[in-house]
């Protein structure tokens, strides 16, 4: 892929990341039930990560 191709793309994307943050300034319930779903998931995936982490450590 050309450079100006690669440009083209990253300008493009950062432009619509920055319109989108402008247009929802407020946090409607949907946003923040997403949010505590993130949450969720994120504490989930680091008390697997803990597991995996005691079970190699049992292993060695």
């Amino acid at each position: 892929m050309s450079i100006f191709r690669k440009l083209f793309f990253t300008m493009a994307l950062v432009s619509a990341l920055a319109i989108g943050g402008f247009a929802c300034e407020e946090k409607g319930s949907a946003e923040k039930a997403g949010e505590k779903i993130d949450e969720m998931v994120e504490k989930a995936g680091d008390k697997i990560e803990d597991a995996g982490d005691k079970v190699e450590e049992a292993t060695e």
